[in-house]
């Protein structure tokens, strides 16, 4: 396996001593403010409880009955800051907390004066809650402002967890092993919660940590908490638990091992069929409270969700988001320069619909679904993969090294992939760290990254407001590229959910730049994106609450001549309504420079296609969006865009709709068309998916998921019965099977199979 020092020996001498040039002056920077960052690991709390140390467990049911609830902290001085900031919550909320050697113990009381208005569709494990009521608590153990954990609860006792990162990003795939159970009455609705210390990284040498609750009731869109600032809830903004000493992890050790059945066919030329018996193995070990450490060995991803079907009419790659929970854990630690953050919020405005998710992601170093998938999107065996992360005093570290197996469908031969990051915090709220990457897991090139990012927050400007600024540089080492091999960017960001705010971000992508285990769009660019709003709230009381208006602007030059080549600038406005309701205007000019024939669309077979010439093409486009609160037992989005595209036109519609007769049944049909007239060709481009889910029970559900698009001809099927029967305890039936028209008669023939049964439990020590 490959070490670190001949790492960086095979990066470029300039390379190097750029990057740790430009961290040496981050890090003096740090030094200058030793005195701020001392104040940070003191930094007062506005609400502060001292929490009991009390024995014994309760049995997580839902129901407050246990005796030891009245010995436990008491919190009910929460207020609004959704619809109106501050104000008196319509409804009580009560909560209360002890912790004993191995866990911490919440119990709620969600007030309710019309137990019949609880929002509880979700009774799926793991399930997204947006349109539900929850109770939320937010945990920030080492009090650093930046990092934390969300645990969400429903009326229902559905548990959701995610990893805060860059401060408001939620990564809602990591998966935590916590208890929870909630119960209603004629007052409303409880709830019981048991977090283990050993399903946390913490400093046990820090009695004080970061804690803040949020609870949302959909009847009336109310948000309410015990901490906010600027409308907000993050590990930045929180009140502080004091008291804490003497966690227990027990040995730290979590042992997880696996078994994957499956059978796989294939159909038509070549066709066979094979069984598969695949036995796995994850280990997790705290080697201290704070440092983490993992083992997997023959890993099997037979379980992951599968992606949502894209139909790119774009020049540039698209983006698919990591499922696989060995990635996700500490994932937060592995971010970089915030690439990729500050995508567009419909509800609160915050952010751009004008840079194309792909741009924001462009640059990003370290890019996990790389591993394990060869070029062509196959996936390719993980003999093992060995990780350390966690927090050393204000250093969070991170290494991760994976061992994948040779890819026969591609040629590429077995290797080793090393990631290696740092971050130190500086400041009150601020972060300077490094990356360094080796291997591609999609050639038999070498490849090596260095690079240094430097993130700055202050949430604690007059009234409230917050400002973010960010930079980095990276440079590659990449077989057969010489020169011209770097990525920069920096940004300001104002994100404020009431009043003022935007931002502006700059990013420069050089030609050769190649971050093998990362994610680039497009090289040989210069990106700017800019965003200038205001959002103004309404009067409470009546059925508006709020209106944004804003002007955004995407605009990408290439570095050759510095030209144009993609430009977006648009104004908006949108209106929300204090049932979770959103009306969303854009209207939008475009310019797209050409410097070849582009085809923008083939028949399945290839035979035909639309192809696009050479030149410069300027164009406007509407766009009108209504999103209905989640809420509702039947929910629709719409969104219409039209006018002029390329030297044609365009006109594109898109929505789902979902019907959730009860709490155990949900149906979702979303659908997707695009017809484009351009003299060179008329064409439409259509995509179908069709979810359904039963869940039987809060531990067993069966989901049912059908893709369809036009441009492929295919049709994907992914049908999975998942039962958990508590958490670290799971077992997947999974069926995928792909069709295809190839002759277009409206006729599918199978083209492969695959039903796999896998089962994994945790043994915790």
């Amino acid at each position: 396996m490959k070490l670190f020092i001949p790492i960086f020996c095979r990066v470029k001498r300039q390379a190097l001593l750029g990057a740790l040039g430009a961290l040496n002056l981050l890090l003096l920077s740090a030094v200058v403010h030793a005195q701020e960052q001392v104040a940070a690991s003191s930094v007062s709390a506005e609400k502060s409880v001292q929490i009991p140390n009390l024995p014994g467990a309760v049995q997580i049911d839902g129901v407050l009955d246990d005796a030891v609830w009245a010995q436990a902290v008491f919190i009910e001085d929460f207020h609004q800051y959704f619809p109106q900031d501050h104000a008196a919550p319509t409804q009580a909320t009560e909560v209360r907390m002890y912790y004993s050697q191995d866990a911490l113990y919440i119990s709620a009381r969600m007030w309710e004066t019309d137990p019949t208005t609880i929002a509880a569709q979700v009774l799926r494990q793991g399930q997204a809650l947006g349109g539900d009521d929850i109770i939320a608590i937010v945990l920030d153990p080492y009090l650093d402002q930046r990092n934390g954990y969300r645990f969400e609860v429903n009326a229902n006792g559905v548990r959701w967890d995610g990893l805060f990162q860059n401060i408001n990003d939620v990564e809602g795939n990591w998966d935590g092993i916590w208890e929870a159970a909630s119960a209603r009455s004629e007052q409303g609705w409880t709830v019981e919660i048991r977090i283990p210390f050993q399903t946390i990284s913490f400093d046990p040498s820090i009695n004080t940590w970061g804690i803040n609750f949020n609870r949302v009731r959909r009847r009336n869109n109310e948000s309410i908490a015990w901490v906010s600032r600027n409308r907000e809830v993050n590990p930045s903004i929180a009140g502080t638990m004091t008291g804490l000493s003497g966690m227990k992890q027990g040995l730290g050790l979590d042992v997880v091992p696996s078994l994957s059945m499956s059978k796989r066919r294939k159909f038509g030329p070549g066709s066979f069929s094979e069984n598969n018996y695949e036995p796995s193995l994850d280990v997790f070990y705290k080697i201290t409270p704070q440092l983490n450490a993992a083992l997997t060995i023959n890993t099997d991803f037979s379980a992951t969700e599968v992606d949502d079907r894209q139909v790119n009419l774009t020049r540039f790659n698209l983006f698919f988001p990591e499922k696989r929970d060995f990635f996700l854990r500490d994932a937060d630690i592995f971010e970089f320069g915030q690439i990729g953050s500050g995508g567009f919020n419909q509800t609160s405005g915050v952010g751009s619909p004008a840079t194309p998710t792909p741009a924001r992601q462009n640059a990003r170093p370290f890019f996990s679904r790389n591993i394990g998938l060869s070029s062509t999107g196959t996936p390719v065996d993980l003999s093992a993969g060995a990780k350390l992360s966690g927090r050393i005093g204000d250093w969070n570290l991170g290494t991760l090294l994976i061992s994948q197996d040779e890819s026969v469908n591609t040629g590429v031969a077995a290797q080793n992939i090393f990631v290696g990051r740092g971050v130190l915090n500086v400041l009150n709220e601020s972060q300077v760290g490094f990356i360094v990457t080796d291997g591609d897991p999609q050639s038999n090139l070498n490849s090596t990254l260095v690079g240094t990012d430097f993130r700055y927050r202050n949430s604690n400007l007059p009234g409230g407001k917050t400002v973010e600024g960010v930079a980095f540089i990276e440079q590659t080492n990449t077989t057969g590229l010489q020169g011209a091999d770097s990525a920069m960017g920096f940004g300001i960001n104002y994100p404020n959910t009431s009043g003022l705010q935007g931002y502006y971000n700059y990013k420069r992508v050089e030609e050769n730049f190649a971050p093998a285990v990362g994610f680039v769009n497009r090289t040989g660019v210069v990106d700017h994106g800019l965003n200038v709003g205001y959002r103004h709230f309404l009067k409470p009381g009546g059925f508006f609450r709020s209106t944004l208006a804003a002007f955004d602007g995407y605009r990408a030059e290439t570095m050759r001549n510095g030209r144009v080549s993609s430009q977006n600038l648009g104004l908006r406005f949108s209106i929300n309504d204090n049932q979770g309701d959103t009306t969303l205007i854009r209207i939008t000019a475009n310019r797209e420079v050409l410097l070849t024939p582009f085809t923008i669309n083939r028949s399945s077979d290839g035979l035909n296609r639309v192809t696009l010439p050479a030149g410069e093409y300027s164009f406007n486009e509407g766009f009108w969006a209504l999103q209905m609160g989640g809420q509702r037992k039947i929910t629709a989005n719409v969104f219409v865009t039209g006018g002029e595209y390329y030297d044609g036109s365009h006109f594109n519609r898109r929505g789902n709709i979902t019907i959730r007769p009860n709490r155990s049944l949900s149906f979702e049909i979303a659908y997707t068309e695009d017809d484009i007239e351009l003299p060179y060709g008329d064409f439409s481009v259509q995509q179908i998916s069709l979810t359904s889910q039963l869940s039987i029970s809060s531990t067993v559900a069966w989901s049912n998921l059908v893709q369809y698009d036009n441009v492929s001809e295919a049709m994907g099927i992914n049908s999975r019965l998942h039962w958990i029967p508590k958490a670290g305890q799971q077992a997947f039936l999974v069926l995928n099977w792909g069709l295809t028209d190839a002759d277009k008669d409206n006729s599918f023939d199978s083209t492969i199979a695959d039903l796999s049964l896998k089962f994994n439990y945790t043994f915790r020590f």
